[in-house]
């Protein structure tokens, strides 16, 4: 018998039961722990049955197309305002106003919402935002969380860098990511670096009417435009874009964008060429004012960043712009005062495609290692920035004064935007930080092969910070904001128009008329019927014939708040939502004759299943 090896069994297997009680323990320890700051988590993101959260955090909806509302800190879903694609719920793009303004487009890319400022603060009246699909730029109202105009935007092609804000709203900028032909015409792409353009559109908003215009554009290199953000402070009147392929590459990005140590950030003087294009300075292309900053020198500049940067965010007091190359372990702090100077001094290192590019040691201020990955930063009330680390999975907390990093957190994974309370204001708060993650694995239960992102909310309010809820996200979010709850006054009822087209308040003046082939209705919707013509013997009721082009004009005559009303057509693929108080129009061709059953689509009453009627199409 090997007595050696008999001992040196019995000790390994001691020792194995040995490592199995202390993992065990730890584990135990862990759980324990872990439960108690889950508990301690929970009550602060607790929002009780009949509270409200203290703050909205507007989401961007990607290739939804759509606005995704919260509540902060409690992470609830709200709503789904519609915006750049049709939405069936609500009969967005089908009745005619919303029809008009989506145009026949089917979907939208929906990047960067930006709410509308004064004296570099959300002031809670608008939201904007891009979409990089169509080309398109969107109003939402903020009283109604209603979208209210659309507007089309000529000689870009992907505005998908932001919609940012200038501090007072005179504007908001949209750059292009992708640079195409001026004229929308076709050039082989080996001329691309001498006849393709990236635009920068400046749009106007008109709070009256709760609309857009397009001012001017600039026109720019054919590189891509990124992230961007608007000067405040000493900055004011200033804007800066975050680019990246300034290599020029037309193929295999991927690998032919990124050969360059430094890609730029373009720092514009948008007060100067307003001022440009009111003196005439400008010429026009598909209808719009287009300014060229090399033919009118002095208004843009380049400033040297890290390769392939995927933002530029500007301090809270607009002394310093941070950009971060997603190629770096390194986020760059750039003076303005600084960049002024060297702008006076005419201190500059070369050019790139006619514009000046200002010398890099003469306006940085300092370089911070934070990790891998670096992409968008946020900042607190404390003077702290907080910067998303894409590879590393975290979100790191630094010192703006000292650029010391002071924490670190891990999320779940690989996040890419992130959102504090005001946090692209001139006074942020300092309580909540979102870190907007680009992929969730495991995170929640599992619904097939394709997973929904997720967002952590993230407490900031101490030294350290820590990850105390999470919420799923479909699709991907691109780019939030937060707004306090304070500064949102909506509109619970609309007010009762008696003189808005089509209304009608009375059941006695509801009616159908007939001219030609055209028959329009001027119905009401109200608990539990609806009422198309007070003179029939079936108010209920809409007799027409095969071929007659029908509009129906609805107005909810409920004005009591929540009370909203829909109008689906049963086999004719319609329906729409009328709010309370509101009027609108849906047209259809009655190209089918039969019976069709119209009803409420809305629960709106306890008699609301007998809230129907019917569209009674006569053969020819």
């Amino acid at each position: 018998m090997n007595t050696k090896r008999i001992m040196s069994g019995i000790i390994g297997v001691l020792a194995g039961l040995l490592v199995a009680m202390i993992v065990f323990t730890d584990f135990n320890q862990t759980e324990t722990v872990s439960s108690a700051d889950n508990k301690t988590n929970a009550e602060k993101v607790y929002v009780a049955p009949g509270e409200q959260d203290d703050y909205y955090m507007m989401a961007s909806g990607g290739h939804s197309g759509q606005l995704f509302v919260y509540g902060l800190p409690s992470m609830r879903l709200i709503r789904q305002v519609p915006v750049f694609s049709p939405d069936p719920a609500t009969g967005y793009g089908f009745d005619k106003k919303s029809k008009e303004m989506l145009n026949g487009y089917k979907w939208g890319d929906f990047h960067h919402p930006a709410i509308s400022e004064t004296e570099g603060e959300y002031d809670g009246r608008a939201l904007f935002a891009s979409d990089v699909g169509n080309n398109r730029a969107a109003y939402v109202d903020l009283e109604t969380f209603h979208t209210t105009d659309i507007l089309e935007i000529p000689n870009i092609s992907g505005p998908h860098c932001a919609a940012f804000v200038t501090p007072n709203s005179e504007y908001f900028f949209l750059p292009t990511r992708f640079s195409v032909p001026l004229g929308d015409e076709y050039v082989g792409l080996d001329d691309f670096s001498e006849e393709y353009k990236g635009v920068m559109s400046a749009v106007k908003p008109d709070f009256e009417n709760n609309s857009l215009e397009i001012a001017y554009q600039v026109m720019l290199p054919p590189w891509s435009y990124d992230l961007s953000d608007a000067g405040k402070g000493q900055s004011n009147g200033w804007g800066f874009l975050s680019t990246y392929n300034t290599e020029e590459a037309t193929t295999t990005l991927e690998i032919n964008a990124s050969q360059n140590d430094r890609d730029y950030i373009v720092m514009f003087n948008w007060e100067q060429i307003s001022k440009e294009v009111e003196e005439g300075n400008y010429e026009e292309v598909n209808g719009v004012k287009m300014f060229d900053p090399l033919e009118h020198p002095g208004s843009v500049y380049l400033v040297p960043a890290p390769k392939s940067p995927h933002g530029v965010d500007v301090t809270p007091d607009g002394d310093h712009f941070i950009a971060s190359g997603k190629l770096s372990p390194t986020t760059t702090m750039f003076s303005v005062e600084k960049a002024l100077e060297a702008i006076e001094n005419e201190d500059f290192q070369g050019e790139a495609q006619g514009l000046p590019i200002l010398t890099y040691e003469s306006v940085v201020d300092k370089e911070v290692e934070v990790g891998l990955g670096p992409l968008h930063t946020q900042f607190d009330d404390k003077g702290n920035a907080y910067t998303t680390l894409f590879i590393d999975s975290q979100v790191v907390k630094w010192d703006l004064e000292s650029g010391k990093v002071i924490d670190k957190e891990e999320v779940s994974y690989s996040p890419g935007h992130l959102t504090a309370v005001e946090g692209d204001t001139a006074a942020p708060g300092g309580d909540w930080l979102v870190s907007l993650n680009k992929i969730a694995k495991d995170h929640y239960l599992s619904v097939g092969p394709s997973h929904p992102e997720s967002m952590d909310l993230i407490d900031i309010s101490g030294e350290t910070i820590e990850v105390v809820g999470s919420a799923p996200s479909q699709p991907e979010p691109h780019y939030a904001q937060i707004i306090n709850a304070d500064k949102i006054n909506t509109t619970e009822v609309y007010d009762k128009d008696e003189d808005r087209e089509n209304a009608v308040w009375d059941q006695a003046d509801t009616r159908i008329e007939r001219d030609g082939d055209e028959v329009h209705v001027y119905g009401i919707a109200m608990r539990s019927r609806f009422i198309f013509d007070a003179d029939s013997d079936r108010p209920d009721t809409v007799t027409v014939k095969e071929g007659d082009t029908v509009h129906f004009h609805i107005t909810n005559t409920d004005r009591d708040e929540d009370i909203t009303h829909g109008m689906g057509i049963n086999g004719y693929n319609e329906n729409f939502e009328i709010q309370p108080g509101e009027t609108k129009t849906l047209t259809i061709e009655a190209d089918k004759s039969g019976s069709y059953p119209i009803y409420c689509t809305n629960f709106c009453s306890a008699l609301h299943q007998e809230m129907t009627g019917y569209l009674l199409v006569e053969p020819k």
